[in-house]
């Protein structure tokens, strides 16, 4: 009976050891994104896809809400003026000026490419939500760019319908910046890696400047996502983020 009690014990504390882990993981994956985002947030970015035959640069504007809403503005190249993606909760819309036309993304077209880049529809508008769909565990420790790190497992929930498989995520100890992220395919392997780096301090907010998408299978090929400028925890109504607007966007 002792032997029962104990065991029964024993595997009550492997569980909370479990749930403190899972919830502590969570705390650090939702400070690490809240310090890139903030409660708002209107940056301009220069982004560079580059393959081995041709390098391609583009001018964006982007305006974030919290988790829900979302709009980037496409400045350059003169080709793709104008061109806006519109987030509004789990929807995403897709203006384009030449036809006068706007597209309703399905969740289908969430891990094409975005614009051509290495990044997908997801990575850029995030329609999936990094802290609620997906179950958050700490591996271990690392160092990154001589950093201390957390190293944290990002597993889909089974009813969330999501582009990747697995994430695994190195998230900076002292100041929550997400310096490498590793983007695993249902399978297991490997598809893209995303590194971090100049971090710079930007309207007083410490975060890494330049972001680059590093395809596995995919020599000579990446996109750099470069930050310009960004203002964080400025006033945008909710009313911002509308179909109008999207259309009139300049």
């Amino acid at each position: 009976m002792e032997f029962l009690k104990f065991l029964f014990s024993v595997i009550l504390f492997f569980f909370s050891v479990i749930s403190i882990q899972a919830q502590d993981a969570k705390e650090i994956v939702r400070k690490a994104d809240e310090k890139m985002r903030g409660k708002t947030s209107m940056a301009e970015m220069v982004i560079k896809t580059s393959r081995p035959t041709w390098n391609r640069e583009m001018e964006v504007k982007t305006w974030i809400k919290g988790t829900n809403y979302a709009m980037i503005l496409i400045q350059s190249p003169a080709k793709d003026k104008g061109i806006v993606f519109l987030k509004r909760s789990k929807e995403v819309w897709n203006w384009l000026p030449t036809v006068e036309r706007s597209i309703k993304l399905p969740p289908s077209m969430m891990n094409q490419s975005w614009m051509g880049t290495d990044f997908t529809n997801d990575d850029l508008v995030k329609e999936s939500s990094i802290l609620e769909d997906y179950t958050h565990s700490i591996l271990g420790d690392t160092i990154i760019n001589e950093r201390e790190a957390y190293l944290i497992e990002m597993i889909p929930k089974p009813e969330a319908a999501l582009v990747w498989g697995k994430l695994v995520v190195c998230i900076d100890k002292k100041d929550f910046l997400e310096l490498h992220t590793r983007f695993y395919d249902e399978d297991g392997y490997l598809v893209n890696t995303m590194y971090a780096y100049d971090v710079k301090e930007m309207d007083g907010r410490l975060i890494p400047t330049r972001f680059v998408m590093i395809p596995e299978d995919k020599k000579n090929q990446k996109t750099e996502i470069i930050y310009k400028s960004i203002l964080f925890d400025r006033n945008i109504e909710d009313r911002f983020f509308t179909m109008n607007q999207m259309r009139n966007l300049r």
